[in-house]
């Protein structure tokens, strides 16, 4: 069988995949480069039994290899040792060709998996890393001493392999060679699956609705938020959406709702279904999401996809589109900053809501004929290298 027509076989693993939904948008990104991965590229998946934070697994998917097109996907409970031996044993005679890790972070799901590979235990020629936004600045900022100290040992452990990075854009690919000056990047944006025209613009009477959509976690920096709002002095509706990642981050932001004026409605809304994500911005004013760092943000496609602004942070690949229409871009990540944004949203007529979103979905659409949706295994599998390049470029540097 000749090199171009043998199976290319990828090992993917991750550490929430569908049908969960708590990861955000890392989830739906790789299950969009699962799907349409074409032949000959044959795709295992590897991920847990159960969303994130969750403590029951999905229904009948633990323990199991699961069809999915012509993938396979295997749900793992880490704490059964039984599940491991049997990964073990399927996983063993497989050569593969690429190993692609979906953070830098997990124990489960990244750091054990490149370990396996590098001591034979899972037979990989390379390893594709996709760091999904962890080494931004922002993200880097959290618990910086900790990663700092874990980069340093890992680093070196990485220049032992043949190891390729996966960056979301050039800004990500910039964040990787700041932390990993030797590392070999591809640059493939985000695959996902979002309609080519936004939602249309729909009026609506009351006070101006703003809405935040994400995980409650310190990157998202939902606190920011509940630390301006009692600087507006306008009426105005806030509601949040999404899972709890951080208790204490929580309860930190719900300690702020006592502070804000009467005038603004503060309401948690629960999670929301990926289904009901698009539907749901399209209710809104605007999307508020001063966000620490976004190697792609695809919550923010999606808001725009539903002809709702963005007020975010200039830490995303974002910052162009928003100020070309898309909403606004924060100049600085502070209470003062966002403060005198919302104020200004709380004081727009109802005219002006309307120019706003329809401007919002008129940059969604420029930018959506920009995408290009070159899957990401294809290009790896286009751009081989013999083993140990990585250590010469390294050396070189």
């Amino acid at each position: 069988m000749t090199d171009e027509k043998r199976p290319f076989r990828v090992l993917v693993t991750c550490g929430v995949f569908e049908p969960g939904f708590r990861g955000g948008g890392p989830v739906r990104s790789v299950a969009h480069i699962v799907d349409t991965a074409p032949e000959p590229i044959d795709v295992a998946l590897l991920t847990r039994d159960r969303d994130l934070g969750a403590a029951r697994p999905y229904p009948g998917l633990s323990g199991r290899w699961v069809g999915r097109g012509r993938s396979q996907v295997f749900y793992l409970n880490t704490r059964s040792v039984r599940q491991w031996l049997r990964l073990w044993r399927d996983l063993r005679t497989t050569q593969f060709d690429v190993l692609y890790v979906n953070s830098l972070w997990n124990p489960s799901f990244s750091l054990l998996p490149i370990i396996a590979a590098r001591l034979g235990v899972v037979r990989a020629r390379r390893v594709l890393v996709a760091p999904r936004g962890e080494l931004s600045p922002g993200a880097l900022s959290l618990k910086a001493w900790k990663k700092q100290a874990f980069l340093k040992w890992w680093d070196r452990f990485l220049r032992s392999m043949d190891v390729v990075w996966h960056a979301s854009t050039p800004r990500e690919e910039a964040d990787i060679k700041a932390a990993c000056a030797w590392a070999r990047v591809l640059v493939n944006q985000n695959q996902f699956a979002l309609p080519a025209e936004p939602l249309p613009v729909a009026a609506h009477d009351g006070p101006v609705r703003l809405v935040f959509v994400g995980r409650i976690s310190p990157v998202k920096n939902l606190e920011l938020v509940m630390r301006a709002l009692p600087r507006v002095s306008k009426p105005l509706e806030f509601d949040i959406f999404g899972p709890v990642e951080d208790v204490g981050y929580w309860r930190r932001c719900q300690s702020l709702m006592g502070e804000i004026s009467p005038a603004v409605q503060v309401k948690y809304r629960g999670e929301l279904a990926p289904t009901e994500v698009r539907r749901t911005f399209g209710m809104y004013d605007a999307f508020v999401f001063p966000t620490l760092g976004e190697n792609f943000g695809h919550v923010i496609a999606e808001s725009l996809s539903a002809a709702c602004p963005v007020v975010c942070s200039a830490e995303t690949p974002w910052t162009e589109t928003l100020q070309a229409g898309g909403g606004i871009v924060l100049p600085e990540l502070t209470v003062e900053c966002l403060a005198d944004a919302l104020e200004g949203l709380s004081l727009m007529t109802l005219s002006e809501r309307l120019q706003g979103r329809a401007a919002a979905g008129n940059a969604y659409c420029r930018w959506r004929r920009t995408v290009q949706g070159f899957n990401i295994l294809q290009q790896v599998r286009e751009s081989r290298q013999p083993a140990g390049t990585g250590d010469r470029q390294a050396e070189r540097a």
